[in-house]
């Protein structure tokens, strides 16, 4: 049971990581359909990026 936990860690850096990737994505297409709208949306992808870090590491912790 012990070897789980390394498993369960990689799935938890993994979805983090494609969780921020989609996010990054997902605020380059809108900034270049908006250019105009660039600061309001890349305020909103940082926050998003640091929530999906925090419980990344959170639940890296806990596992």
């Amino acid at each position: 049971m012990e070897g789980l936990n390394f498993i369960g860690a990689g799935l938890i850096v993994i979805g983090a990581g494609l969780g921020i990737g989609k996010i990054g994505g997902s605020a380059m297409d809108a900034i270049a359909r908006q250019p105009e709208a660039s600061g309001k949306i890349q305020t909103a992808m940082l926050i998003a990026a640091a929530l999906i870090e925090g419980i990344g590491f959170a639940a890296l912790f806990a596992a």
